[in-house]
């Protein structure tokens, strides 16, 4: 195992944290991509020469360092790969690393009974239409042919789909920053699997993101959106907006969309997170002129709201959809 996936036990509070473990991160190995919120990927093939230690012994030093320096505990899955790392992310458990073995026989071993979810891409509306086929398990889809892949999915899709399946894992540790960023969590009092409160929680964070934005006089180019599940896994997507923005709207059209392009059905969500990357200062960034007095009338209620919030407080003026939605 060279590849170590962590993942961070961060509340949202601490989100300004990750920086700081990622630095901790980098003593061992200057191999670090950040996976924001909460976690990265460690390539740690000179680190394990270095220290004379395995992936897995190493794992067990940033764990203790983390907590000793942070006073944060952390999950980390061990693999060859990124990919793998990361599946066996969903397997561990604070205080055990899960290691996927290197030999080939272990890997498809340790694959065969994992759900199609739980590989990284793979999101619920591909599980579901390769669900309908029966091929439920990532054994099954290894076995099924090429074809029959590239049919239901596409040509693309089905191949990269055929070789994770199959344990061909061909992604690398790309070292990157962690973007400038906003982040907000809504997590839910118990598992929650009404759509429209899955709804009313992104508009409240995309409101939320919103006036943090335009209280620091930033726009965000893009919006990531994360599902937590019951099951402690996890989806991401993110969205490229057609202008950068703090517009609260904006935000929330991007949002529902890509909540509406996940396809969760009667889904156990523990909580949903919105974050706002790639920040840019709000008087330099363009913005498209529109003939709607509509767009413009709601502008400036959207200034006249963030004034009364920030004399009243936040709870101050919401919208209509937010009446009675717990704090």
């Amino acid at each position: 195992m060279t590849i170590l996936c962590v993942r961070f036990q961060l509340p949202p509070t601490r989100e300004a944290d990750l920086p700081r473990l990622l630095g901790m991160l980098e003593e061992f190995t200057p191999v670090v991509q950040a996976l924001p919120p909460d976690g990265a990927l460690a390539d740690l093939r000179g680190a394990e020469r270095y220290f004379g230690r395995n992936a897995v012994e190493l794992a067990s030093v940033i764990r203790v360092r983390s907590l000793a320096l942070y006073g944060v505990d952390c999950v980390i899955g061990a693999g060859p790969g990124p990919m793998l790392a990361r599946v066996a992310l969903r397997d561990a458990v604070p205080g055990v690393t899960c290691a996927v073995p290197e030999e080939r026989d272990a890997i498809a071993e340790f694959l065969a009974d994992k759900p199609v979810a739980a590989l990284p891409g793979v999101g619920a509306a591909t599980a579901r239409t390769l669900g309908d086929y029966g091929l439920d398990t990532l054994g099954r889809v290894a076995a099924a042919p090429l074809s029959t892949l590239q049919r239901l999915v596409g040509a693309k899709a089905g191949r990269e789909l055929h070789e994770k399946a199959n344990g061909i894992d061909r992604g690398r540790v790309v070292p990157n920053a962690v973007s400038r960023s906003l982040a907000t969590e809504r997590p839910f009092g118990r598992d929650e699997l009404d759509p429209d409160r899955h709804r009313r929680a992104l508009l409240s964070a995309a409101e939320e993101i919103g006036a943090r934005l335009r209280a620091l006089e930033k726009v965000c180019r893009t919006l990531t959106l994360t599902v937590r599940y019951a099951d402690r896994s996890a989806t991401t997507r993110t969205r490229t907006l057609t202008e950068p923005t703090a517009h609260s709207p904006d935000l929330t059209r991007a949002a529902y969309g890509m909540y509406e392009g996940l396809g969760l059905q009667r889904a156990r969500v523990r909580a949903i997170a919105l974050r706002a990357e790639g920040l840019d200062p709000a008087d330099q960034a363009s913005h498209q002129l529109t003939f709607d007095p509509v767009d413009e009338k709601v502008r400036l209620i959207e200034e006249v709201a963030d004034r009364a919030r920030a004399k009243f407080g936040p709870r101050a003026v919401m919208p209509g959809g937010l009446g009675g939605l717990a704090a």
